[in-house]
């Protein structure tokens, strides 16, 4: 009957209460055909029950689940079936499948590879990408005429990134032929200053409400060369910077930057330090540093980092400083090597779940006494969690931070707490300005800082998106000299909202509360 297609016959043959399984088995895939899907999931289940070690239960109630758009309840049962027979191509196909439609490239890659799947036939660009021929095929991993692995995608993506010239960019696979694709290379592409006119003015005046312009130039020559600048001329923190960064031998996996920072500064420490006679509210801090650096990617896994950088610094505006803390304040000329390699610890494509680390080291000698050589130690621990199945709608960050630094080093090497635009390791209720003037935030040569943020999509059109979601930052600092008020751990609960604009600027408007101190601080970044 079955053969015949005689559905109705099969139904009334093999009633609900039948046994064995095997009836129920025919009984659900005849409800199937006739798409009466409750009675057939119900038949499925109830021979899963009968026979609980019978994968075909669980890939026919998958079938039912994904033609009544229950994906994640599809998932479920072909994981069930997977973990009965490992080795099942058809429930390794499904799922595969089913990741695709997601949009989850990467889990989709995970359950094929196993089963020599997908088979690429071509590589399509959208739009075609303006960086020469050369560099753009060295990026690529893969190529058509063979299976597209999940670790050869990694590898790509990693390449890519390190070219800096796409800010955005997906992986697609588009059916061609009966079990063979074509990966589209969807991406935004910087060139010159910017995707347009208008993209050019947001990049170049976005820092113009906390005077400074970064002009920034890319793909030059469409050789992947980039220039970035920074001029601004707060008068409490004067700055200009400017990098340049380039392939090595038209080969993506490298890349050499060489950058200038010139600064000159003033800082409050009245709040902060405790080795002077009377409170130091103007330090005046100038400094000129050039440097270059060498960074490589080894695989989709790890990348790796090293370079040199010569740097001189003086100091003014010093009276009543005690000699024991002399050492912070002593201009000299520094030279200093310093390397990093970034793992990516875990991947769980299903989960879209990731945890990256890094760890860095630095060591060199300032020529100048009491200063001389010194050492240091940074680590990081990054976990990204997106908890829907697709999309950006709700998303997580985690990251725990670590370093020490050894010997005696000038103010400015210092590890500072807080949230200020030269700095990167933000306490967000902990403003590190007072009065303009750098060097409020807590200062140590040792330190540990946890930051924590959800983000929720609130609104969304063709021109912003807007997210919402709550944070939490604690961290400690600690200095051996004594000279500096660091104390004990600082906790920084709060609420921040982040506007991005045609997808070229996102604005971070951020409110936290010091609960040590009591004090609420707002502050407003902006970024490309």
């Amino acid at each position: 009957m079955y053969a015949e297609k005689r559905w109705e016959e099969i139904v009334q043959f093999a009633p609900l209460s039948s046994d064995p399984a095997e009836l129920d088995l025919y009984r659900g895939l005849a409800l199937a055909q006739l798409q009466r899907w409750a009675e057939a999931r119900t038949a499925f289940e109830t021979g899963r029950k009968k026979e609980p070690r019978d994968k075909r239960f669980l890939l026919e109630l998958a079938g039912v689940a994904y033609r009544q758009q229950k994906l994640s309840e599809a998932k479920t049962n072909l994981k069930r079936a997977l973990r009965l027979d490992r080795g099942d191509v058809y429930a390794q196909d499904f799922l595969a499948t089913i990741y695709l439609l997601e949009g989850n490239l990467e889990a989709a890659l995970q359950h094929w590879n196993p089963i020599g799947k997908p088979q690429i036939t071509n590589l399509k660009f959208d739009p075609r990408p303006r960086v020469r021929a050369v560099l753009l095929d060295r990026a690529f991993a893969f190529s058509p005429a063979e299976v597209l692995h999940l670790n050869d995608l990694r590898t790509t993506e990693a390449r890519i990134e390190n070219m800096g010239i796409f800010p955005r960019y997906r992986f697609e696979l588009v059916p061609e032929q009966e079990q063979s694709f074509a990966v589209m290379f969807e991406a935004a592409e910087r060139n010159g200053w910017g995707d347009g006119t208008l993209d050019g003015l947001l990049s170049l005046l976005r820092g113009l409400p906390y005077q400074a312009v970064q002009p920034e130039f890319y793909n030059l020559n469409h050789s992947s060369l980039n220039v970035t600048s920074l001029q601004r001329w707060d008068s409490q923190k004067r700055r200009l910077f400017a990098s340049l960064s380039v392939p090595l031998g038209q080969d993506p996996k490298w890349r050499l930057q060489f950058y200038l920072d010139g600064r000159n500064e003033h800082w409050d420490l009245s709040e902060t330090f405790q080795g002077a006679t009377s409170p130091k509210t103007d330090v005046k801090l100038q400094k000129a540093e050039a440097g270059a650096e060498i960074r490589s990617v080894v695989s989709g896994r790890w990348t790796w980092k090293s370079g040199m950088s010569l740097a001189y610094r003086s100091f003014g505006n010093l009276g009543g400083i005690t000699p024991q803390a002399a050492p912070f304040f002593t201009g000299s000329f520094s030279l200093k090597y310093y390397a990093g390699f970034n793992y990516k610890l875990l991947r769980v494509p299903e989960r879209r779940f990731t945890v990256d680390s890094i760890v860095s080291g630095q060591f060199g000698k300032a020529f100048a006494r009491p200063l001389g050589p010194f050492g240091g130690i940074e680590g990081s621990l990054d976990v990204h969690w997106f908890p829907l199945p697709r999309g950006d709608d709700y998303e997580m960050r985690s990251r725990l931070r670590a370093g020490a630094i050894m010997g005696r080093v000038p103010l400015d090497e210092l590890f500072a707490l807080g949230i200020e635009r030269d700095n990167n390791l933000w306490l967000r209720a902990h403003i590190g300005t007072r009065h303009g003037k750098k060097g409020n935030a807590p200062m140590g040569r040792q330190f540990i800082l946890w930051n924590w943020e959800t983000d929720k999509v609130v609104y969304q059109n063709a021109f912003l998106t807007l997210k919402l979601g709550p944070f939490l930052d604690a961290g400690k600092v600690a200095d051996s000299s004594g000279d500096f008020r660091s104390g004990g751990w600082l906790w920084d609960p709060g609420v921040q909202c982040k506007v991005r604009v045609l997808e070229s600027l996102t604005i971070v408007f951020s409110y936290g509360r010091n609960l040590r101190s009591s004090r609420n601080a707002f502050y407003t970044t902006v970024s490309r």
